[in-house]
């Protein structure tokens, strides 16, 4: 398949032309022969040096991630970013970036896969930024703790940030995957009994504790590495192409 074809496919698929006016990231194709054929795809949450290594060892041609290079300035190909464009060109590694829109979708979006996780239900859109419903809010079958919730989307023993304002066990989850602190503002509205994102902010602490609102920020990385894994199974199932997830935790 070409790389033309896939990125029409994808780019459908994720509804991108629905962010262009929303989202700063270039999506879509952002380094690439539109022509050449893709036999191998790596799946990353940053577009980096060590992950492009990575995903030349294991034979890929094309590398969708969720982080890419252009946020809505020209970037000069110089330093750092002459090298990443340079390694990606001599080894005919396209680069493929998708952002708001693999938070936002409701089937295999960030946000999407954090709630497969809890097994949330009645799943709708939520989190206005810039005219779009990037995150998404949901019920629980059954009530259960915030460290309940914390153990199922990072694992037992991983670090996440939480703040206990509210209910003891909780029922209704809203969800914003990567730097969206703030939006607690907007659960707290819809009533909800825990937010979870990806990033602490200190000015939100007592805002929780107040308003009686549970909140986990359980990692920038953490909660963005759904979305790309999603969209290579996606991918697998209907084109036949393989892929492979490359982890490169952040810590942050």
């Amino acid at each position: 398949m070409k790389l033309q074809e896939l990125e029409k496919e994808l780019s459908d698929k994720l509804n991108l032309n629905l962010f262009s006016a929303s989202d700063k990231s270039l999506n879509g194709v952002q380094v690439g022969d539109l022509e050449q054929e893709i036999t191998k795809i790596a799946l990353l949450v940053d577009a980096s040096m060590e992950g492009f290594k990575q995903a030349k060892k294991i034979g890929a041609n094309l590398i969708i991630v969720h982080h890419g290079f252009f946020w809505g300035s020209p970037l000069a190909i110089k330093g750092t970013h002459y090298h990443r464009v340079k390694f990606l060109i001599e080894n005919n590694i396209a680069l493929y970036a998708a952002h708001l829109p693999l938070d936002a979708h409701l089937e295999l979006g960030n946000n999407a896969g954090i709630a497969k996780l809890l097994d949330l239900k009645d799943i709708e859109p939520f989190g206005q930024y810039r005219g779009n419903l990037i995150g998404i809010k949901g019920k629980l079958k059954n009530q259960i703790t915030l460290n309940e919730v914390k153990n199922r989307i990072v694992g037992q023993g991983e670090p996440a940030y939480i703040i206990p304002g509210g209910k003891p066990k909780i029922s209704t989850i809203a969800i914003i995957s990567g730097g969206a602190p703030h939006s607690v503002n907007e659960a707290i509205a819809e009533n909800i009994d825990l937010f979870i994102t990806g990033d602490i902010s200190h000015e939100v602490y007592h805002t929780c504790i107040e308003e009686k609102i549970n909140m986990i920020s359980a990692g920038h990385y953490a909660t963005e590495i759904h979305g790309v894994k999603q969209v290579g199974e996606w991918i697998k199932s209907t084109f036949d192409i393989d892929s492979i997830f490359i982890d490169i935790p952040t810590g942050a």
